[in-house]
């Protein structure tokens, strides 16, 4: 039974079922009974990676603490199982196909002829079963883009085909499909869902279990018409209803006995296998469901039009304002609509401000707007990445009064460039080397307040970003109060500045969102709520 298990997840009849969630869902039930295990993301596009892709497209852009710009997807992996992913964690058709054609360049194939079969599929399978080859894992939750289908994602279908003819009972599918209701009628449909499982035994596979995500509870009739039509015993059709929250869902697959029917088909003693100890998940939304104060924080980016564009942080901010026994009512504003006229006007009901990260200059004078509205009225504010680099504008015209003090990145023509791209970045050509990516080490200041939150010296946090502080400013910002307090000592880079004259005016130039999870929240999102609700 030491063999690691293979699960794939696939989802049918429409896209932004909760695939991500589900996966996630069911990787922590099996976490919680003792198993190791790890989730893993296939994605369809042929793009290399998501880091060029505009999150009103595809949402967040997710970085491991190896570097890699990944899906959003691993973010959730992360939050609900509270291990670190990887860049073997995700993978586009894009890298596969990159992957596969630089081993013909190199003469890897002998003079074959280059196909989707069994090239392609076999550098598929090559990194999902790396895996559970590397002998840390005793369960490897693939979830797979897209919608059964589609015409990109019929060469991740004929892998998982492969691999389930190949492993056996160490292989397993699991299909979620959508069963929309129809309010005229007042019925519940399920032929989307037999046409979707159709669509998946085209492609020669055979879902052992079916999940079905409705909005409206589902009879044990209407399960057993559907393992019929769909060839999937009645006991192996679960029901996944809308939870008030993410955070209930594995409680909800807990309850359909999710955990149980996947071990038993790997074959499993369920009787002998310990139950999912899930007392710490069930604190966390005890807290969450008790906390009835609200805390009002305004989220200030150019992309808020799209709820996935800044998952992380709002995910974060959720749960320092459940450990602080607030509810958390969260305000995305943009960034565009804000100016130096209305910005007090507009944040004056929010008790803390926080400015997006991002990238290009639309939308820049909004978010100095809203820092300095933050800054002059002692409103506690964090700045993230582009945030931080804001923040350093902001204080460098209307403080330390270098009017035309800009960014590079915004007018390259400056003649103060408080904020700049590194001296070897700049000869790169291409635009995702030159970027900063993944954890590096930071020190922190003695007697600092983020030394203080933190509770140690040395931190590792995530980056995503080319531009930095630029350090010919540092000692005219540390005398007018301004203190670099967190630097990344072997480059002489600054990472962390905060306000010694405000309640809390912090501005990091890494992700602290990255690595907030459900069990272990961010200490700078729980510190900044904390401040919040004692001013």
């Amino acid at each position: 039974m030491s063999k690691t298990k293979y699960i794939f997840v696939t989802g049918g009849v429409a896209s932004s079922l909760g695939k991500g969630i589900l996966s996630a869902s069911l990787g922590k039930l099996l976490q919680a009974r003792g198993f190791r295990v790890t989730n893993q993301k296939l994605d369809p596009y042929i793009n290399v990676d998501p880091g060029t892709l505009n999150p009103y497209e595809h949402g967040e852009c997710y970085v491991t603490v190896d570097g890699h710009e990944a899906d959003l997807d691993l973010g959730h992996y992360e939050r609900f199982l509270n291990v670190e992913t990887h860049k073997v964690n995700n993978l586009t058709t894009g890298r596969i196909y990159q992957s596969v054609i630089e081993k013909e360049r190199r003469g890897d194939f002998l003079g074959k002829t280059v196909q989707v079969v069994p090239h392609i599929t076999d550098e598929i399978k090559r990194n999902v079963i790396a895996l559970g080859e590397s002998g840390n894992f005793d369960f490897v939750i693939t979830e797979i883009g897209g919608t059964v289908g589609d015409i990109e994602s019929l060469p991740y279908v004929e892998a998982v085909r492969q691999m389930k003819w190949e492993y056996g009972k160490n292989c397993l599918s699991i299909h979620l499909t959508y069963v929309p209701y129809l309010a005229a009628a007042q019925e519940l449909k399920t032929k989307p869902t037999q046409h979707s499982v159709k669509a998946l035994q085209q492609g020669g596979v055979q879902p052992d279990i079916l999940v079905l995500r409705t909005e409206h509870r589902i009879s044990d009739n209407m399960k057993r018409k559907v393992g019929l039509f769909c060839n999937v015993s009645e006991d192996a059709v679960v029901q996944s209803v809308d939870a008030k929250s993410i955070y209930q869902v594995p409680l909800n697959m807990q309850d359909e006995h999710l955990d149980e029917i996947v071990l038993h088909k790997l074959g499993f003693d369920v009787n002998t296998t310990p139950k999912a100890d899930m007392r710490d998940w069930n604190d966390f939304l005890d807290k969450r469901e008790k906390a009835t104060e609200e805390v009002h924080i305004a989220l200030v980016g150019k992309y808020v039009q799209l709820h996935d564009a800044y998952m992380s942080i709002r995910e974060s901010l959720s749960h320092a304002a459940t450990y602080n026994n607030r509810r958390l009512v969260l305000s995305e504003i943009l960034s565009d609509t804000l100016t130096e006229d209305n910005a007090a006007e507009m944040l004056k009901p929010y008790q803390g401000i926080v400015i997006a990260p991002g990238f290009g200059n639309r939308g820049i004078d909004g978010k100095l707007a809203a820092i300095r509205y933050a800054r002059e009225n002692n409103i506690p504010c964090l700045g993230i990445c582009l945030g931080m680099q804001c923040m350093v504008i902001e204080f460098a015209r209307n403080v330390l009064g270098i009017r035309d003090a800009d960014s590079s990145e915004f007018n390259n023509a400056t003649p103060n460039n408080v904020i700049d791209m590194m001296e070897e970045q700049k000869t790169l050509v291409n635009k995702g080397a030159s970027m900063r990516l993944g954890a590096y080490p930071c020190d922190l200041k003695e007697g600092s307040h983020v030394m203080e939150i933190y509770g140690k010296d040395t931190i590792y946090e995530r980056h995503r970003h080319r531009y930095e502080f630029n350090n010919k400013y540092k000692t005219n910002f540390e005398n007018a109060g301004m203190r670099c307090v967190g630097i990344n000592t072997k480059a002489d880079l600054v990472e962390i500045i905060e306000y010694e004259k405000h309640p809390w005016f912090v501005g990091v130039q890494f992700h602290p969102e990255y690595s907030s999870t459900v069990l272990r929240p961010h200490p700078l999102f729980l510190d900044f709520v904390k401040t919040i609700i004692c001013i």
